[in-house]
């Protein structure tokens, strides 16, 4: 069951639902008996660090609406954060993840450097130097700014090439799981790589290399305290977005965050893992109500067995964080005063996609609409797309406005953002902080130098 808790007191934005115990919650308070205790000044072994990227309080709100009861989140509620960057009141994700894996700000594009150019170290990297183990896991490449925050060093984020070499030839990471194959991979063989054949040299280096669902179910034996190794790349560049990947041979964010997990828990000294939640900032940056509700349902799937795992461990801290907020999403609309993120649960494509099932003329608004959404298009509404300049960001509208959600801008915005924790010291994560702070309380708790 999870607790009702008072989030109102933290933003206007975090409105609990009130929804009642479910036979499926009664069954999990029942089976939570059986759970470790937890000592909630207890040591802190293991570290899952759960970053929804560009997940903001509204989002957690309209998420709660969208699904019709508490995210497994809810009940953990311990805060909120500021995320400006050195050089802007508006972060971006490279200075965003550089001061939660470091502690340090720096200037928007940096990944692990201060704003002098001097290297930082992270928190996976102390982790490692402690002996732990630790894993990155992303929807995005692998090389994407937030998972490249914790385990390279570059003065730019586009260098993803570079962070790729980094990962394999330079960092200490037992287990990389995401897209981004092409940055691996030498040109002539179709990569991105000058010469360098990384997933070779990765494999010769005792790394198991994976690229399905499949493959990735069946690395069942990877033990990390004998020192094997996972690298999963699923995808030429980024994975799929949530609602096309069952058409795909890639697997879940929560399939990746499982055998992570189970890898990592090998090592009897402990691990970092970081997960990313990448696509929730990219349906953010282009408006895109259902695409952003799907991906954080993806990735509240992701913490449920990270929270899972952690009940049982009993020395193990989830912390649930984005690095910044994404779209200036809103509760209600400019054109709504209805909060009705829950019409999105039958969205099947992106707004971009179903614009590419128009035909020319556009003469089918109504039945692609239809098809994707469920949803019944007015004469307006259907007007709105077929006279759009560009039907994506038409169709994003509407149905935005349909959901009652609102947004401000298609980047990021500097509203404080929420943190979630559970585990023991999880308290230490209660107030109002800068993302600076994140780090620095994960190190403390896990009592690394």
């Amino acid at each position: 069951m999870f607790k009702k808790v008072g989030l109102i007191a933290l933003s206007t934005g975090l409105v609990l639902s009130g929804v009642g115990l479910s036979n499926a919650d009664a069954a999990k308070k029942e089976v939570n008996t059986s759970k470790v205790k937890m000592n909630e000044n207890g040591p802190v072994e293991n570290v899952i660090y759960m970053i929804p990227d560009g997940f903001g309080a509204n989002h957690a709100a309209n998420y709660r609406i969208f699904k019709g009861q508490e995210a497994v989140w809810d009940s953990h509620i311990k805060g909120m954060y500021t995320t400006y960057s050195a050089n802007a009141d508006i972060t971006d994700s490279a200075a965003a993840g550089t001061a939660m894996a470091a502690g340090v700000k720096t200037n928007n594009g940096v990944i692990g450097f201060d704003p002098e150019g001097n290297k930082v170290k992270t928190i996976l990297e102390a982790s490692e130097e402690a002996g732990k183990s630790s894993g990155l896991v992303a929807t995005s490449t692998i090389t994407h700014a937030t998972p490249a925050s914790f385990a390279s060093h570059v003065e730019h984020r586009s260098n993803e090439t570079e962070i790729a070499r980094q990962y394999i030839q330079e960092s200490g990471v037992d287990v990389i799981l995401g897209g981004g194959k092409n940055n691996f991979v030498p040109v002539s063989d179709g990569g991105k790589q000058t010469e360098l054949d990384l997933i070779d040299e990765a494999q010769e280096n005792g790394f198991e290399f994976v690229e399905t669902r499949a493959q990735l179910a069946n690395a069942k034996n990877i033990n990390v305290e004998k020192g094997d190794k996972l690298l999963g790349l699923f995808a030429d560049e980024a994975l799929a977005p949530e609602f096309d990947r069952v058409e795909t041979e890639e697997p879940s964010l929560a399939e990746m965050t499982e055998t992570a997990i189970d890898a990592l828990n090998q090592d009897k000294d402990g691990f970092v893992l970081m997960v990313e939640g990448s696509q929730i900032d990219w349906a953010g940056e282009e408006n895109d109500a259902g695409y952003a509700m799907h991906d954080t349902k993806a990735f509240e799937e992701a913490v449920q067995e990270a929270i899972e795992f952690a009940e049982q461990d009993g020395k193990t801290l989830v912390i649930v964080a984005g690095d910044h907020e994404t779209g200036g999403m809103s509760v209600g609309s400019a054109t709504s005063s209805d909060a009705a993120a829950a019409i999105l649960k039958n969205v099947t494509a992106t707004g971009g996609f179903m614009a590419s099932q128009l035909n020319k003329d556009r003469l089918n608004v109504k039945e692609v609409i239809l098809e994707y959404t469920g949803l019944e298009l007015s004469v307006e509404e259907e007007r709105t797309i077929q006279q759009a300049e560009d039907a994506k960001p038409a169709i994003n509208k509407v149905l935005s406005e349909r959901a009652g959600i609102g947004w401000t801008r298609y980047g990021h915005s500097a509203a404080p953002v929420p943190v979630f924790a559970f585990g023991p010291q999880s308290y230490k994560f209660v107030g109002f902080h800068d993302n600076t702070e994140l780090p620095k309380i994960i190190s403390e708790a896990m009592k690394l130098k």
